[in-house]
Order: C-alpha cells, then sequence, then structure tokens
C-alpha cells in the first residue's frame, strides 16, 4: 500500500468516526430535551440506579395574575414600560389581553414604582428554555403596545437573558427530581388526606408514597414525615417498603435519599430560590 492510499484511508476512517460521534452527540442533546419536557426525575430509594423519568403529578395552578406573582428577572424576561400620566390601566389591560391568549399563563403584567409596568414573559419551566422566536415575538407585541400608549420601553438585552436562562435550566433539570416509595404485599385502604406535602395514591398491591422536591417547603422535613408513614404503613400491615424496581428500602436507603433531597434544596437556595416557594412554584410550573 502505497503513502498516498494510506493516507486516504486513514482520512476515510476519521470522518467516519467523526459521523458517529457527531450522530451520538445528537441523540444525547435530544434525549436530553425530551427529558427536559415530558417529566421530572424520579429519585432511585436505592441511589444505585439510572435516576427514571415520572410526570409531575397534576396539580391545580392558578394564574400568576391571580396568585399576586410578580416579574422575577431570575426567570423572566422582564420589559419596564413608562406610559404618560393620565392612562387609564383599563386601556392597558385590553392591549395586554392578545399576550395573555398567546403566552397564558407565562406571561405576567404588574404594576412597578413610579406609576410604570412591568411586561414579563416566564422564559423557564419544566418544559424547558422559551425559544428565541418566541420571545423576540413577545417583545415586538409589547413595543407594539408601548406605541399605542405613547409609553416608551426599557428591554434586557435578548442573548443576556437567554444564556441565563439555559443555565439555570441546566441547574432545575438537576434538581427536579420526584421521590417515591412504596408499600407493598398488603390491601391498604387509601390513608386520610391531611395536611401532608407528600401524595398517596392505591395501587394494586398496596400504596405509593411520592414527594414533589422542589415544589415542597422544607422537603427534607416532608421526606422525614413521608418516610416515617410509609414505615408504620408497612408494619401495620405486615407488608414491605420498597423502591420503584422492587428492591428493598432500609434505614440506610432513606438516610441516603435524605441527603439527596437536603442536596437539592441547597442547589436550589444557591440560586435564591427555595423548594415550594412562589417563584419554585413559578419555575417549576
Amino acid at each position: 500500500m502505497t503513502d498516498l492510499q494510506f493516507g486516504l484511508l486513514l482520512i476515510g476512517a476519521v470522518a467516519v468516526a467523526a459521523v458517529l460521534i457527531y450522530n451520538r452527540l445528537q441523540e444525547r442533546a435530544a434525549a436530553r430535551r425530551a427529558e427536559r419536557r415530558f417529566g421530572s426525575h424520579h429519585a432511585d430509594a436505592l441511589l444505585g440506579e439510572t435516576l427514571a423519568r415520572r410526570e409531575p403529578a397534576a396539580a391545580s395552578r392558578k394564574n400568576a395574575m391571580q396568585s399576586g406573582a410578580l416579574p422575577d428577572a431570575r426567570l423572566d424576561y422582564v420589559i419596564d414600560l413608562a406610559a404618560p400620566r393620565g392612562i387609564a390601566a383599563a386601556s392597558l389591560l385590553e392591549l395586554w389581553a392578545p399576550l395573555e391568549q398567546r403566552f397564558a399563563k407565562r406571561v405576567l403584567l404588574a404594576a412597578s414604582k413610579g406609576g410604570g409596568w412591568s411586561a414579563a414573559l416566564q422564559l423557564v419551566t419544566r418544559a424547558g428554555v422559551a425559544s428565541e422566536s418566541e420571545l423576540l415575538e413577545f417583545r415586538s407585541e409589547v413595543e407594539t403596545l408601548a406605541a399605542k400608549l405613547g409609553a416608551s420601553v426599557s428591554t434586557p438585552e435578548m442573548r443576556q437573558a437567554l444564556d441565563a436562562a439555559r443555565s439555570l435550566d441546566r441547574v432545575c433539570a438537576q434538581a427536579d427530581i420526584q421521590v417515591a416509595l412504596h408499600v407493598v404485599g398488603a390491601a391498604i385502604a387509601e390513608i386520610e388526606a391531611g395536611e401532608q406535602a407528600f401524595q398517596v395514591t392505591p395501587r394494586e398491591d398496596g400504596i405509593t408514597l411520592t414527594l414533589d422536591v422542589v415544589r415542597t417547603p422544607e422537603p427534607a422535613r416532608s421526606f422525614q414525615a413521608m418516610a416515617r408513614s410509609a414505615r408504620q404503613l408497612a408494619a401495620a400491615h405486615g407488608a414491605r417498603l420498597v423502591d420503584d424496581n422492587g428492591n428493598p428500602v432500609d434505614e440506610r436507603a432513606l438516610a441516603a435519599i435524605g441527603t439527596e433531597v437536603e442536596a437539592v434544596r441547597h442547589m436550589l437556595a444557591e440560586r435564591g430560590i427555595e423548594p415550594g416557594s412562589p417563584l419554585a412554584l413559578r419555575l417549576f410550573s
């Protein structure tokens, strides 16, 4: 084989390898996007397996405007409007209505200090990060609204806002977990729904207790309460406490889960977000 032939074969091999690597990276990126779109991950009780995905439990959520939520630059793209004196709030709300129809619960309109207004688009949710085209459309609509009112606007830099949103989304993807404990091996009537932060659902062979960590205030304490209830139910009915894979869950495993739950709380707290807070409820919606 000549040096030229060898060189051509080497170039061909490198090209094939590059294509395979590129395809693999694309597959991984698509998988990550799908995971963020279709649910939060569900902490394995023994922490030794790949975390499984589970669709977050449905919960009734009011419109952010109705709940008194305010725009927050950590997860919203906030445009400040300075309207001339004498502009009626009713006129503004009438012009704002089409944006609520278009973007639904992801937009907020709130009065700001000095008589102005803040219009915001939520950039990060459990579904992931808003697209650049969505953000551009929102900004354009708000600017059109402001022009009709004769108001001036102050808009943040879009690229910087999206980069910050993607950084926050990466943290959320790691923190967004649910913990489930299964009490199996006995017929257990569904326990009464009290003030507990965890969800209880019946199953054919027992009952499941689930904690949505990021949407729960003081998640470590709530997990301890859930674990205590699970142990008591298992003992009272002669049942077994297991994880998603049917593996027994002992005190050591429960302690390990508690450590992970506290790590999640700390991860979010570093971003100024406490689990179960109004900001967290918006972010993980």
